[in-house]
């Protein structure tokens, strides 16, 4: 691909279009305006069967005058905006590449873009924009629909299977279907005695007019039918891992799944896990998971499987933790959009295999399904389950212990916070990035303070949890105490050095401060007293010193 005729042929476009947006950007722009770009021109590209869009920095939107631009002139800065975008951006999405060109002397920078994946759409910080004509505009309703129905055109497991027969699926296995069906559905029990196995595979829509699909070998077929989904693979892999993370076991288990999922059950150690509660001599004692937590997350691996690609499901256990792991985009965007939204999802990878599982009782399609593990987790005072989204993989990481007691407490104390409130506490604590939406939530509810991106408890929280100094070590102190400090120090001395100043101040900045926040903090008080004609430097290279006016 040649950059520099791709922005010729883009100068040459008659005016901008959905798929294409011209900014002057000369010196800077905003990063969340990017991301709203980023999400709206993904979109559009997908909606108009493109495979890519560009947003240009350095030409002007008017006349396509090159004007350039000095955004991100480091080379690394400006790559690690793709990192930054991927962080905020349904599935980590990020640009296809970025080009720099220099066109009449300038510098111009190309962003491309990736079409929105078939079936779902991109968001930015959980929002979905688009296009209206030239302008930013929220993705409406029926462009969002339009993109989901997408994947409805190709369900994998919906596929007949010509050449298998009810021979090919195991017997314990459509028995177990049949007690699963009966205590979903107790009102068709007396009629369920009635109906052979192929009636009752129709009505629970495994099969299709009694021919077999591949969802039918997937849950219910005997472990040497699973030739028939090749190259599918119909594996479950449990691997158990020491505290060194080495390899200690494994099982690899096929079709039927409806019985690999108690075997693979039954193979993890949930073990009891015991903690002292406050106010208590009695330790209270619990499961490290909750059965029904493991059970979900192994079941929504089997149903959101991308089976298209070939890949194998894993359970991952290790000494206090479990992770789960499916190949394929999540479907919903984002787990905040899961946890905010409590509503069912309208579109699924394998709709026919949901179903069924959902009529066998292996999974809830009512939306209340990760709702309910982020529950138990809460109730056990755990940290949430971590979800990780990248690399075309979804990947839950379930904890079973505590791992912060501070936060621990605030679960305890705080008996009226809301699901999504303890999601977001949940990703401070963790020192996860919280948009600035997320932030303006819990800083409402007086929760956390500090400036983005060292977050930390509020003081009603420390003071709640017996906190109160590490409250005060998080917390800085004015800006005119710093100033204050550096000029009856060079009085009482006759002058500083920078590390002389550096010293003075280090302990005394927020502890939430990485040393080169530290550093620049330091350089912005000096530059202040110096701009304010209070100090003057002596000096500029070694020995060099600060001396009052």
């Amino acid at each position: 691909m040649n950059p520099e005729k791709i922005l010729d042929d883009l100068l040459n476009a008659e005016a901008e279009t959905e798929i294409l947006e011209f900014k002057e950007a000369k010196n800077d722009y905003s990063f969340v305006k990017i991301g709203k770009y980023f999400s709206a021109l993904s979109n559009e590209a997908n909606l108009k069967g493109e495979s890519y869009a560009w947003l240009i920095f350095g030409i002007k939107d008017k006349d396509h005058s090159v004007v350039g631009t000095s955004y991100r002139k480091s080379s690394r800065n400006l790559q690690s905006l793709k990192g930054e975008i991927a962080n905020k951006v349904t599935n980590n999405i990020t640009f296809m590449e970025i080009y720099e060109v220099t066109k009449q002397q300038k510098r111009v920078l190309l962003f491309q873009i990736p079409a929105a994946p078939k079936g779902i759409p991109v968001s930015f910080e959980g929002h979905y924009y688009g296009r209206n004509g030239e302008e930013l505009s929220p993705l409406n309703i029926e462009e969002i629909e339009r993109i989901r129905s997408q994947i409805q055109q190709y369900d994998w497991s919906f596929q007949i299977l010509p050449e298998a027969t009810i021979d090919d699926l195991d017997k314990t296995a459509i028995e177990l279907a049949r007690n699963n069906f009966k205590n979903k559905f107790p009102e068709k029990a007396t009629d369920l005695e009635t109906w052979d196995d192929i009636t009752f595979l129709n009505k629970a829509k495994i099969t299709i007019k009694g021919k077999i699909t591949k969802t039918a070998i997937l849950l219910l077929g005997k472990e040497e039918s699973e030739y028939h989904l090749n190259p599918a693979e119909a594996k479950i892999r449990w691997l158990l891992k020491d505290s060194n993370g080495n390899n200690k076991d494994y099982s690899i288990y096929s079709c039927p799944f409806i019985l690999a999922i108690d075997k693979v059950y039954h193979k993890i150690r949930n073990l009891k896990y015991r903690y002292l509660q406050e106010r208590s001599l009695f330790p209270e004692e619990i499961d490290q998971y909750e059965p029904y937590t493991i059970r979900e997350a192994l079941n929504n691996c089997i149903a959101h499987q991308d089976y298209t690609k070939a890949g194998r499901i894993d359970v991952i256990e290790m000494e206090d933790q479990l992770l789960f792991s499916n190949i394929g985009n999540f479907i919903p965007g984002t787990v905040e959009k899961v946890i905010m939204d409590d509503a069912p999802e309208q579109v699924y990878r394998n709709p026919f295999l949901v179903t069924a599982m959902f009529n066998l009782k292996m999974v809830d399609t009512m939306g209340g399904g990760i709702r309910k593990m982020y529950i138990y987790q809460k109730e056990r005072f755990f940290p949430m389950p971590d979800y990780n989204i990248s690399e075309g993989k979804v990947k839950v990481t379930i904890t079973g212990k505590i791992l912060n007691m501070d936060y621990a407490r605030i679960l305890a104390n705080y008996t009226d916070l809301s699901l999504n409130e303890i999601f977001l506490l949940d990703k401070v604590q963790k020192k996860k990035d919280i948009s600035e939406n997320e932030k303006n939530l819990l800083k409402k509810r007086n929760l956390i303070e500090g400036r983005k991106p060292n977050y930390y408890p509020s003081k009603t929280i420390a003071q709640k949890m017996g906190q109160k100094a590490d409250y005060s070590k998080n917390k800085a102190f004015d800006q005119q105490y710093y100033l204050d400090l550096i000029l009856k120090a060079i009085k009482e001395h006759g002058h500083l050095e920078r590390k002389d100043i550096d010293e003075l101040l280090w302990e005394k900045l927020p502890n939430l401060m990485n040393d080169e926040q530290k550093k620049n903090k330091i350089h912005n008080l000096i530059s202040e007293l110096r701009e304010q004609k209070k100090i003057q430097k002596i000096g500029e290279t070694k020995g060099a010193h600060w001396k009052l006016f």
